[in-house]
Order: structure tokens, then sequence, then C-alpha cells
């Protein structure tokens, strides 16, 4: 950051008094400007014992395969966030039916939220930003064409969890230094 996004002078890195840890403060407002994690959020959508991934038609791994995520928006929950994306990604109407997996990435200061859902509308089809969509079991898929390594966490919990039809809430901190 190298601007004030309230007046547009220039901030600099520095630890505002009572605060513990650097931030961007402008020199002219004195507007603190704080930096916190980005939320993606996403559905795990499990159709005649098959999974719903989607591949990638943008950047980061363009080509790959992934769960249909992204970030949450301003004004919505984590679950409207989740039906939200299957919806733009995949146009498959969900109903988000219980959280699933927590996954925090301090090194990139992103965390995931994937959920389980139920398929309300089928009418399954690439999206925008979607190359294609298919529906995989689990000897189908693409292992090592998978886009994130959260993707394949979470792929291997769920047919984990499949087999005693007990699907926990999983937390896991990712740390790569």
């Amino acid at each position: 950051m190298k601007y004030c996004s309230y007046c547009a002078a220039e901030v600099s890195l520095q630890i505002p008094e009572g605060d513990n840890r650097p931030r961007y403060v402008c020199g002219a407002c004195a507007a603190i400007h704080y930096q916190n994690p980005r939320v993606i959020t996403g559905c795990i959508v499990n159709w005649n014992k098959k999974v719903l991934l989607c591949r990638r038609g943008i950047e980061p791994r363009k080509g790959k395969w992934t769960l249909p995520a992204g970030f949450l928006e301003n004004g919505e929950t984590i679950e409207q966030g989740a039906a939200r994306e299957t919806k733009e990604e995949a146009n498959i109407v969900v109903k988000p039916k219980g959280l699933y997996t927590i996954f925090n990435l301090p090194h990139i200061s992103q965390i995931y939220i994937f959920y389980r859902a139920t398929v309300e509308q089928n009418d399954a089809s690439a999206g925008d930003e979607t190359e294609a969509v298919a529906m995989f079991s689990e000897e189908e898929i693409p292992w090592s064409e998978l886009a994130f390594p959260v993707i394949e966490k979470t792929l291997k919990l769920f047919f984990s969890d499949r087999e005693n039809d007990d699907f926990p809430t999983h937390v896991e901190d990712i740390i790569i230094k």
C-alpha cells in the first residue's frame, strides 16, 4: 500500500500507538489501514456418490481442478458466499448443510471454509471463471491436477468420512515457512 484510500496522501508502515504490529498509517489524516485475512468459501457437492469439481478458467492455477469456491463478498454470510460461488462457477443451486472444513493459511493471510451441500437445482455447466465442470467418483478424481492443497485435503477427508457416514467439522492450520 502506498497511498491513503481516504485522502490519497502517502502512507508509511509503523506501529500505531496502542497497537502491537506494523500497520499502514497515513501521514496526512492519520488513518490506520488494517489489512486482514481473505476468506475463501465454497462447497463440496456430492451427487450420486460423485463430487463436483470445476476446472479453473482464471489464474492462479488456470486449467486445474477445484471445488467451487471463491472470496467472500461484503454483506453476505459465509454460507451465502459458498452457495453463490457454486452457482457462479457451476450453475448448480445448492443449500449448504454443514460446516465441513476450515483451513487457516497464515503464510498467505487466507482462511478457506467449505460446507457440504445438497443440490437444489442441477443445471451443471461452466460459469464465467470456469472452463469445465464434472462429477467425479473417488477413483476418477484427477489428483495430480488439483489446483490447491486445501482441495486435496478436503476431498481426502470427505471420502474418508463418507465411509463411516460421519462428517465432523475439520479445522487445520497449514503452516509454510
